[in-house]
């Protein structure tokens, strides 16, 4: 019997028509019907999903849907409940921490996956719910950039092809739900297309007021701009040029017209974090945020509340042990800093934060994520051993990259525990640890 794998493995052009060829043989022959449907006298319709499981060859199908794959883990260490989203042998990622990770209304977490690249190259975007955990592939084709979810909309937003593209992301997820996906392009607005030797290449921001996308592009080796672009006309606007790469943009959720970005190295930069606004008359400030010292090595900053932000400043080094390390706050407003903490075997590594400035979540290099409360200085250990072969940020394990959830009841991470990476999340506030 000519089976669907044999079928599936045809995705050159000539196997796409000889694959035509063999399922019309098969309509009209009944034996279609008879694997998909009924074998030996027994109807198996029901289960006609269960067969698109997450360790077959994938196929880039928009709007297509997976089974759950999530299972729940006791920590060995601390007792807590870990819900490992993903388990598949694919590589599964969450957004970047700078950016929204949950739908507005909180169903759904957006993620990335390469469960239907070609040849092992490729990844797209994909939506899991949190009722169910069923996935839903969103992206199709050259997925180009990251989404950025809406923050109250349901919209995503993406670079594709020097294109702006809007998603609509609400549409999308109740078509899927009730199975009537349509085209790619019957949910896709073109907000502008970009000229000649604009490409973004630093990150979107999306203004917390939903009316334009802040990012960045390189120029040159040494040069790159900031933009803005109106999400109703379409204009682009240079909002400044920077001497360095810029990169990591990412808007205030909080506060229209203020957007933060990093320079860019690869390692450790002559100063890091970097501010810009711009206020109701169109007026552009552009300024450094924490002045460092040469020997410290500042990384991932984000955004905290409407005035502070959460960042590192490394201790994985010799030479940098001698200055205050850990997880530091800095006001926007008045330039207030603040050192909270400090972890063993080399120092915290990203850091997220509530945005009442009560709790932080910081992780090792050896994935571990520590709770810490802010305000009395208490740290908790939350779960372990989620890079588990790693001692250090340089391996192939995968980076954290934690978030908390909008209403702060979860830590959003990625994990190497079961596999190359997979996405999890543990409570923020666990009952047997308070």
């Amino acid at each position: 019997m000519i089976t669907k794998n044999v079928v599936y493995k045809m995705d050159n052009t000539f196997g796409s028509i000889i694959k035509t060829l063999v399922l019309v043989i098969l309509l009209f022959s009944g034996i279609y019907q008879c694997f998909a449907q009924t074998v030996e006298g027994k109807d198996y319709s029901s289960r006609t999903n269960v067969d698109n499981t997450f360790d077959m060859a994938g196929e880039d199908v928009f709007g297509q849907r997976f089974p759950s794959e999530h299972l729940i883990i006791k920590d060995g260490v601390t007792g807590v409940n870990i819900t490992a989203l993903t388990t598949s042998r694919h590589n599964n990622s969450k957004i970047y921490q700078t950016h929204p990770q949950w739908t507005p209304d909180g169903k759904y977490i957006i993620f990335r996956s390469d469960r239907a690249a070609k040849d092992g190259r490729g990844e797209h975007a994909y939506a899991i719910s949190m009722d169910d955990y069923e996935i839903v592939q969103v992206t199709t084709g050259d997925t180009g950039s990251d989404l950025h979810l809406g923050w109250k909309k349901n919209l995503a937003y993406l670079f594709r092809d020097e294109q702006l593209i809007e998603l609509n992301l609400e549409q999308l997820l109740t078509d899927s739900e009730q199975r009537i996906v349509k085209k790619p392009e019957d949910y896709e607005r073109v907000v502008t297309t970009l000229p000649e030797g604009v490409r973004e290449s630093g990150g979107i921001g999306l203004d917390i007021n939903e009316e334009r996308i802040f990012f960045a592009a390189r120029l040159a080796d040494n040069l790159s701009a900031i933009y803005s672009i109106d999400l109703i006309s379409g204009d682009l606007k240079k909002l400044k040029e920077v001497p360095f790469r810029a990169n990591h943009l990412q808007a205030n959720p909080w506060v229209s017209g203020e957007i933060m970005y990093c320079w860019e190295t690869g390692g450790d930069a002559p100063q890091r974090m970097w501010y810009l606004s711009v206020d109701e008359s169109g007026k552009v400030n552009n300024r450094p945020v924490y002045d460092e010292k040469p020997d410290e090595w500042v990384t991932h900053e984000v955004f905290a509340g409407p005035d502070h932000i959460l960042f590192n400043v490394m201790a994985h080094l010799e030479r940098l042990k001698s200055n205050d390390t850990g997880i530091f706050s800095y006001n926007l407003r008045t330039g207030e800093v603040q050192k909270f903490d400090q972890a063993d075997r080399g120092g915290y590594w990203h850091a997220a934060g509530t945005r009442d400035l009560k709790w932080a979540v910081g992780d090792t290099f050896d994935g571990n994520l520590y709770r810490l409360n802010l305000e009395d200085g208490d740290v908790t250990l939350l779960t372990a051993a989620h890079r588990p072969n790693s001692k250090s940020p340089f391996t192939r394990e995968a980076h954290s990259h934690h978030s908390i959830s909008p209403d702060g009841k979860w830590v959003l991470f990625n994990s190497s525990m079961l596999t190359g990476s997979d996405i999890m999340m543990v409570p923020l506030l666990p009952p047997n640890l308070d």
